[in-house]
């Protein structure tokens, strides 16, 4: 065991005994400071090593450290299955979870550049006014009080001091002061008070943690010219006492006149200027109407009827019931008229997020300010420019800071978690990255491989979990798991530096890293059955293209990150193809051929009589749906146990074997498995079912046995061990079999959807049409090789080209330079991403594109 020596030293960090998943009672050590790949066959036990042993055991022994109070809150972290761990530094687990569904979340908020802009423009912004588009300055009590004579002449009028705008606290204090001072009338929240003694202020109690408005009445007063003297007193007053604000109070309307910023045409004040002002999830800068949200909801019932109170949840019950309009008073823009209306280099704020993050860094070098402005500025600009060159250094230069946080992938969602972490410049920290690779053309992995170096310069140790080859070249230390997947897996196969596992014998990657395995392209190439030619493709950053997809070949989609790709197969051919198929349905071909608004035209899909679109959504939204579930592999198992002799004594149906029945399943955690505590204001807490121990069933259905097996037992196996469990019964032995052969046998048929990865569902999805067995269909992955490693690649492309071989055709968006080097056909987008992308670059045949110049997948396929 020399290789765990080193281990003794503190510059290792050495883990004894591991037992977690499928991990075999695994001792290993990782290097300090370095940057160590942990990879091997997807499902041989590397998530399981790098995040839930490293990552957790770093997270708990930090929140061990934490007070019993602190604790309280942040949940307790169950301790892994392991014996020991030595040298561990605290972890962040950079993963590849979808970065959250909340509507108001954005590039720009996760980032935290947007809250480094709106510092920015409350600081130096110069305010303009939204409706005579000129420039405002402050006011003199002077020209305030000859306003007032011309505007309201003959009328009463209440001049006040704002003293609280929509501000928590109990006011106590202020109000007192003011008291002292000799004011007695006051306006707080809409209700006017007349003050006699101390008391009554402390008898109003106000709730600290509501929002308040107080405004201090100063003077009643008819307008006259006779009164200027007595009107400028009070607006005088009003100034000093409401920081340099003075509030006009005509009936019931109110204005407000500022010493400080007013327009002088129409008279339009501009409130002060602060960062929250400038926040579209604060109620001070967000657009009155959409509150925020750039769109309106319009609901199918109207007022009063049973279903309105859904509407109190736009986030949650909007996407299945209303219809979204852009917003008619912010344009979509989702800020008030007065924050859009100020100005730093001639762009407003959201203009400025509606840049991409390349033309956001050419705009701040191009930047001139005054010196004043320069001086306050310098610290922001800088900080702002640091994060906008990380992101583009992790291959995001296409996004935008208003983009969506619910439009970006998995892997774009952890690559700007990347950016912010490195914007934290930490040190002594380990950091645990699930894929980064994923979604990025190799142009662009290669600064992401210079970014992880970037971490680890910075003093910090970086374990990646990759099957990138480039990646693994690049690294200081890899960690090979095998030798397969799921029972089979959890074991070392080989560790040590790329050059050593590239001569050892027993590491598959190795194989692959010294060439003597290999993806190897076709002698031949198909030729195409047909075409189908798509024009006038013209969404997002498409440049109006036309283009001709070869019918019956196994076409493939590149290009750099942001280049267009997704867009002209999801957004562009899927809905125009959708539309044809439906016009054939219809047997009326005239309904779906023509130009109707910003439709694209499709010709030549006659051949075509379906399409199936597999993308990386999930498979199911909830827990109780599964691998089996969704490939009905489970109905089949069910029906076997329901037809035993035991079963039949005792008159049990399918349905008892259904854990979303009541009567077979657990009483307990009704099938859950998992029983979860409701801990008001803490986080719920999941605990395992102490009835059935995790098994979802009661004890009379868990009495019934098949191969000494229970049905529970079954959803525990893997698809490896199910299908060599149920190798006699066709039906379902062909779906397992199927799993297997795209390289899930490691699943687990019972595991929940929602923790499959995206490349894992997509694989299901595939299963599920695998089993159907049709011709003449158009089948569109996108990635399908998310997630795997070398040999399961291999595998995958037998599986597709199958499809290919049986009469089908196939397009393939994808960045894998092994996939884009089999494909018989090649459609290159590009040159860059965002804006500069969206044109033609090549096509042809693998051999073709790589002779062309300009296209980046073609350089690196050469």
């Amino acid at each position: 065991m020399t290789k765990y020596t080193a281990a003794k030293k503190t510059n290792w960090i050495s883990v004894k005994g591991a037992r977690e998943h499928n991990l075999k009672n695994i001792d290993v050590a990782i290097p300090k400071d370095t940057l160590t790949v942990i990879t091997g066959p997807s499902g041989s036990g590397k998530s399981s090593l790098a995040l839930d042993i490293l990552f957790t055991e770093g997270k708990r022994r930090y929140m061990e450290s934490l007070s019993s109070y602190a604790r309280q809150f942040l949940g307790i972290a169950k301790k892994p299955a392991v014996d020991r761990i030595e040298g561990l530094c605290p972890s962040i687990a950079i993963e590849q979870k979808t970065v959250g569904s909340n509507p108001r979340s954005t590039v720009g908020t996760i980032t935290e550049i947007y809250d480094y802009l709106r510092v920015l423009y409350a600081r130096i912004g110069t305010p303009f006014c939204p409706n005579c588009n000129i420039p405002i300055e402050a006011q003199s009590p002077d020209a305030i009080t000859q306003m007032l004579l011309s505007e309201y002449n003959g009328n009463l009028i209440t001049i006040a001091a704002p003293i609280a705008n929509q501000k928590k606290g109990e006011f106590v204090t202020e109000l007192t002061k003011l008291f002292h001072a000799g004011f007695y009338r006051f306006s707080i929240d809409g209700t006017s008070y007349k003050f006699k003694s101390e008391d009554d202020i402390k008898q109003l109690k106000l709730k600290k943690t509501y929002k308040h408005t107080i405004d201090l009445l100063i003077d009643a007063l008819d307008v006259r010219k006779s009164e200027s003297a007595r009107l400028q007193e009070a607006v005088e007053r009003a100034l000093t006492y409401g920081a340099g604000t003075c509030k006009v109070i005509a009936g019931s309307e109110s204005r407000h006149y500022s010493s400080h910023r007013m327009c002088v045409k129409c008279n339009e004040s501009m409130p002060e200027l602060e960062p929250r002002f400038f926040s579209f999830n604060s109620p001070i800068g967000a657009c009155k109407k959409c509150h925020g949200l750039g769109t309106i909801h319009e609901w199918p019932w109207a007022q009063g009827s049973k279903d309105a109170w859904k509407e109190k949840y736009p986030d949650f019950f909007g996407p299945k019931y209303a219809k979204e309009h852009t917003c008619s008073e912010c344009n979509g823009k989702r800020l008030n008229k007065h924050a859009r209306a100020v100005r730093i280099g001639g762009e407003n704020i959201f203009d400025l997020c509606a840049k991409s993050i390349k033309q956001l860094r050419r705009f701040f070098d191009d930047l001139e300010l005054g010196q004043t402005q320069h001086e306050v500025s310098k610290s922001l600009v800088s900080e702002i420019k640091n994060r906008i060159l990380f992101l583009n250094n992790v291959g995001l230069s296409y996004l935008t800071l208003n983009r969506s946080a619910r439009t970006l992938s998995g892997g774009e969602g952890q690559r700007i978690r990347l950016a912010t972490q490195i914007g934290s410049a930490l040190s002594g920290v380990l950091y645990i990255l699930d894929e980064p690779s994923i979604g990025l053309h190799q142009r662009d992995n290669d600064r992401l491989i210079e970014t992880l170096k970037h971490l680890r310069d910075q003093g910090n140790t970086v374990v990646v979990v990759e099957h990138d080859m480039d990646t693994m070249q690049q690294s200081d230390y890899l960690i090979d798991m095998g030798p397969a997947a799921g029972v089979h897996g959890g074991m070392i196969t080989a560790v040590g530096s790329p050059k050593e596992l590239a001569q050892n014998s027993n590491s598959l990657t190795g194989a692959y890293l010294s060439g003597k395995r290999a993806i190897v392209a076709p002698k031949k190439v198909r030729t195409p059955s047909g075409t189908m030619t798509l024009s006038h493709a013209d969404k997002n950053n498409l440049k109006d293209l036309t283009v001709a997809f070869p019918l019956g070949v196994f076409c493939g989609i590149s290009g750099v990150s942001g280049s267009g790709k997704s867009t002209l197969i999801m957004q562009e051919l899927v809905p125009a193809l959708e539309r044809e198929l439906l016009g054939k349905k219809r047997k009326n071909p005239s309904t779906s051929s023509g130009r109707t608004g910003d439709v694209s035209d499709l010709i030549g899909a006659d051949s075509i009589e379906s399409m199936v679109v597999i993308d990386q959504s999930p498979i199911g939204r909830t827990p109780r749906s599964n691998p089996a579930t969704y490939l009905s592999v489970f109905d089949e198992i069910r029906k076997l146990f329901a037809s035993l002799p035991e079963s039949n004594a005792r008159g049990y149906a399918v349905g008892r074997f259904s854990f979303n029945v009541s009567d077979g399943r657990c009483f307990e955690c009704k099938g859950d498995g998992s029983v979860t505590v409701e801990m008001h204001f803490l986080p719920a807490v999941t605990m395992l079912c102490k009835v059935c121990k995790g098994k979802r069933y009661n004890r009379e259905t868990l009495e019934i046995t098949y191969k000494e097996k229970t049905i529970a037992d079954v959803l525990d196996m893997t698809a490896f061990e199910a299908a060599e469990f149920f190798s006699a019964h066709k039906r379902i032995a062909k779906r397992l079999d199927l799993l297997c052969q795209v390289g899930l046998d490691y699943l687990k048929l019972g595991q929940p959807s929602t923790t499959l990865s995206g490349g894992e569902a997509q694989r299901i999805k595939l299963v599920d049409e695998l089993a159907k067995r049709g011709n003449d269909t158009l089948y569109i992955l996108d990635e399908p090789t998310t997630g795997l490693h070398n040999s399961d690649i291999e595998k995958l492309l037998l599986v597709l080209n199958r499809l290919v071989d049986k009469g089908n055709s196939m397009i393939v968006i994808e960045h894998n330079l092994d996939v884009l080097k089999t494909v018989d056909y090649l459609i290159d987008l590009g040159p860059e991403g965002g804006d500069q992308g969206g044109t033609l670059l090549a096509t042809g045949t693998p051999k073709e594109v790589a002779q062309v110049k300009m296209s980046h997948t073609g350089n690196y396929l050469k």
